[in-house]
């Protein structure tokens, strides 16, 4: 069987593991579903092609990256972390502008300019003349608004009680059902009118404002990777895989380059004809059940033992009620495994200088 084998090297990637956050930890080869997602994006496919992978390498050592993480408050704080002002108030970004920073664990006031440190003094007086602003807008609501509203209510009272009364008199009936649309009407009026007020003088300014944090995190990455992939599908994806190598620029975060060492198609086989068993020298995502029907043997010549770990991987996904529902794979990540003979979807690539062990998932 024809299949597409790329070789490619990295000198720092992480792997991202869904479930992490302090530490972004990182799996010690890339998932299926991070290298399809980046052939499919070097191809420029925007449906799913189907395909098959076995993906193996090693990385020469491990080491934390230090980063600074920015979380965005769900409301807006007079009295702490950062106050920034957004460029577009539709988008939590990195586009903002700081305007000023808490210094002390408590006490702090960006209205009154207590512990703080000013970033930017004209965004900070905007930021204040909006907090003097919302005070004069809920003071005109009690003093005048409320007041108009409340004469309106009585009044709309005192139209349905004469209504009651005129029932039977058609003209004066009529005339007050007028009167009471017409302060219907106003009372209408008067809430738009302080809404759209409030919404353009206060609401949507304000809204361009925002508090966040900040705190060190880290990232495990992996340093000077080499990776082996084998892929299986049509041979229309396959070629276009082929032509398009170049186009995949990184594997993991978008600042962890690849370097494209090898794109061939190789023939796989399920026997092997002058060897015993073919060992691999490299680390592997083997599927589960060819470790527990003994297909692999998770054990060198020399007799040592070999461990690994279970991982459940995402691969493909479909969309359900605009989630992604992604298949796993069960696999177990394992160095120094040996395999004799092939069978389902364990095959191997013989050559002249090197062989491989492929599994695909």
């Amino acid at each position: 069987m024809e299949v597409l084998r790329i070789i490619l090297t990295q000198s720092s990637a992480n792997y991202k593991k869904e479930e992490t956050v302090l530490n972004k930890m990182t799996y010690p080869l890339p998932p299926f579903s991070t290298i399809i997602g980046a052939l499919h994006s070097a191809c420029g496919y925007k449906e799913y092609h189907p395909m098959d992978i076995s993906i193996q390498g090693k990385y020469e050592a491990m080491h934390k990256e230090p980063y600074t993480d920015y979380c965005f408050l769900n409301s807006t704080m007079n009295d702490r972390g950062i106050l920034v002002r957004m460029k577009n108030e539709n988008l939590l970004s990195t586009a903002f502008d700081k305007v000023a920073k808490a210094k002390a664990s408590t006490g702090n006031n960006f209205r009154k300019g207590t512990t703080i440190e000013v970033l930017n003094g004209r965004l900070l007086e905007e930021y204040r003349a909006l907090k003097d602003l919302t005070e004069k807008i809920a003071e005109f609501k009690i003093n005048r608004i409320d007041k108009v509203l409340e004469l309106t209510k009585k009044r709309k009272k005192t139209l349905m009680d004469k209504k009651k009364k005129y029932k039977e008199d058609l003209q004066e009936f009529q005339l007050i059902s007028k009167r009471e649309k017409e302060i219907k009407e106003l009372e209408k009026t008067v809430k738009e009118r302080f809404k759209d007020y409030k919404k353009k003088e206060y609401e949507i300014p304000y809204s361009r404002f925002a508090s966040l944090t900040t705190s060190l995190k880290y990232y495990e990455v992996l340093n000077n990777i080499k990776l082996i992939l084998h892929i299986k599908s049509d041979r229309n994806t396959l070629d276009e895989i082929k032509d398009n190598i170049y186009n995949l620029k990184s594997i993991g975060r978008s600042e962890d380059f690849v370097d494209v060492r090898e794109a061939c198609f190789v023939d796989v086989v399920d026997e092997i004809d002058d060897e015993d068993e073919i060992i691999s020298e490299y680390s592997a995502y083997i599927s589960y059940e060819l470790i527990k029907n003994e297909h692999i043997n998770l054990r060198s010549k020399k007799g040592t033992s070999a461990d690994g770990t279970k991982y459940y991987l995402n691969k493909n996904y479909i969309i359900e009620d605009n989630k992604r529902i992604f298949e796993k794979k069960k696999v177990v990540y394992t160095s120094d495994y040996a395999a004799e003979e092939g069978s389902d979807n364990l095959y191997f690539d013989i050559g002249k200088e090197k062989s491989y062990i492929v599994n695909f998932n």
